[in-house]
């Protein structure tokens, strides 16, 4: 019988309250009375859990409605500050018991986790983390509001992406001027919103004993595996690495395009994407969403039963919002809800090959979470976000080949592929430019704007494009703020890099041999949060590195791969 019941309502602290004195009241005379309240507190957070998903899920759906972002709000003040105290409490209840090394295997990292949280955890913090939540939910509804008027019709910023591909270099223009004047608009209140996130989030490391944010962030993301110095490690591999490369793709755009140079509007710094420099039209693999997600039911059986019926279940438990609309939030993501045990996938599509990589992302990582989902205890579901996005971002390499349900010729799908090939390669620089950016931000807290400008562009001379920005230099000052991460998951983004370089592992296996590299993919996802980050790696037969020889001999395989497409 489950500790709490099923149809408990988890929003209102009151309803909570009792299970809580429970747990922090109840007799814990042996290792078998403390596996029971860790399996109940397990059972508690389920619900939690997924109530906190759900008020998310629904204030980013609808960034207009008052009601939704009061209701999540509400949940933000007056349950999760409440909860911290009482997760705080009874994880030093399990960490001092006497019974503590009596305790399998099974909780190893379960206890490491719980210790380091003990460590890190103070009470005043709380506010402040409240206070955060809601700059950041600000934040998310200041850009979900961001359209612009083009070609007679109210836009949303993904529906505004279509026309950066246009062969149409004016219109491409055009529309890019649109949506950097829409969000210059808007662009002091987010500069003061992150001025004020950087405020709050080193006084919330100086109250926890740290120097810098850099460090504190790193204990609570639980990054015992690799270092600071690895990630700096990581920025100097991929500048050497790819820079190169990028600068080549971005030379023959340039002569194909008779331009003396590129503009933003040529080429998307971030992903690459872009006008076709044969001058082929714009790739659309889908009309409607409901095309895309039928194809994908096909394309995932072509590939396996398994994954075919895994991505028919998201579809038949109705937990999908794809489209993209006027007040929704952008960009995408999945959220598990783990009561139910089952994947939400959240973004929004407007037809483009960057829509189906997308979604075709967040399954990996809704496979991932179904995978995982017959493990008892929510921490052993809660799996690294390294290796999370291993699943997500290998599956995109891994459909490539699938990629033919999408389009009417092979030249049309061997565009998409080189397109995704060059992105992984684009990618990495701005991967390496936004991690550098928060190394830099929380190492000097008391920047000025303008050193912040300085800092920024130096980053960008070092990873980005040679592009002409005359006349749209403040844009590119303040482009940083189009990463949502730097708002709302402060430090999640070199996990990307990370990840890239485990997915291109299981694609050059699955170049080999397709079977193996999905039998290594499940094997891995299966395993959770119950191994280590360097042990789910080998679970899948992949290496956890930041060299440069590393990275080098998985983008000489990038390379390898496109000229086989030519």
């Amino acid at each position: 019988m489950s500790f709490v019941p099923d149809d408990f309502d988890a929003s209102k602290w009151e309803n909570i309250e009792p299970y809580v004195n429970d747990l922090l009241s109840r007799e814990l005379t042996c290792s078998s009375c403390l596996e029971k309240a860790i399996s109940d507190s397990s059972n508690l957070a389920e619900h939690i859990s997924e109530t906190g998903a759900l008020l998310y899920i629904g204030m980013t759906c609808d960034t207009e409605n008052e009601k939704k972002k009061n209701e999540f709000l509400y949940f933000v003040e007056n349950v999760r500050p409440k909860l911290s105290e009482f997760s705080d409490a009874l994880n030093r209840r399990i960490a001092e018991h006497p019974s503590l090394e009596d305790l399998s295997e099974r909780y190893t990292l379960m206890i490491r986790g719980i210790i380091s949280d003990i460590e890190i955890f103070r009470t005043e913090n709380i506010p402040l983390g409240v206070e955060q939540t809601k700059l950041v939910t600000k934040a998310q509804g200041i850009t979900g509001a961001m359209t612009v008027e083009f070609e007679g019709k109210e836009r949303t910023f993904p529906e505004m992406k279509a026309f950066l591909e246009s062969n149409d270099r004016e219109k491409r223009e055009k529309a890019w001027k649109s949506m950097v004047n829409r969000w210059m608009d808007d662009s002091e209140d987010l500069s003061e919103i992150f001025d004020e996130l950087i405020k709050i989030r080193h006084q919330i490391a100086l109250n926890a004993g740290f120097d810098t944010y850099t460090d504190y962030m790193f204990r609570a993301m639980h990054r015992f595996d690799y270092s600071v110095e690895d990630c700096l490690t990581f920025h100097d591999s991929i500048e050497k690495v790819c820079m190169p490369i990028v600068k080549d793709i971005n030379e023959k755009r340039r002569v194909a395009f008779g331009l003396e140079k590129l503009s933003p509007w040529d080429v998307n710094e971030k992903t690459g994407s872009g006008p076709d420099i044969s001058g082929e039209r714009p790739l659309k693999p889908f009309e409607s969403v409901q095309e895309m997600v039928t194809k994908l039911s096909q394309l995932f059986h072509n590939m396996s039963e398994d994954l075919g019926n895994k991505f028919d279940k998201l579809v038949e438990m109705d937990t999908l919002d794809l489209e993209t609309r006027k007040g929704k939030a952008p960009g995408g993501y999945q959220y598990y809800l783990e009561k139910s045990r089952v994947p939400f996938i959240f973004m929004n599509a407007a037809g483009l090959q960057g829509d189906l990589e997308t979604m075709i992302h967040e399954s990996g990582h809704a496979f991932h979470s179904l995978y995982c989902g017959h493990l008892d205890l929510i921490d052993e579901r809660n799996y690294p976000i390294e290796f999370a996005e291993v699943a997500s971002m290998s599956m995109e390499l891994l459909t490539q080949d699938e990629w033919g349900i999408f389009y009417e010729n092979s030249n049309e799908v061997n565009r998409a592929r080189i397109s995704h090939l060059e992105g992984v390669v684009y990618l990495l620089p701005w991967i390496a430019t936004i991690d550098a950016f928060q190394h830099w931000i929380y190492a000097n807290p008391d920047h000025t704007r303008d050193e912040r400008k300085e800092y920024w562009l130096s980053l960008r001379e070092k990873f980005g494009s040679d592009m002409n920005w005359n006349g749209n230099e403040e844009f590119r000052e303040l482009s940083w703020q189009q990463q949502g991460h730097l708002y709302g998951v402060p430090f999640y983004y070199v996990e990307y890099g990370i990840a890239q370089l485990g997915a291109l592992q299981l694609w050059q296996t699955h170049r080999k041999d397709p079977e193996k590299a999905l039998i290594d993919y499940s094997n891995a996802m299966e395993l959770g949060n119950t191994k280590t980050l360097p042990d789910l790696f080998a679970a899948a037969e992949l290496k956890l590195g930041f060299d440069e020889k590393h990275l080098n001999s998985l983008i000489k395989e990038v390379k390898i791969a496109m000229s086989e497409m030519i």
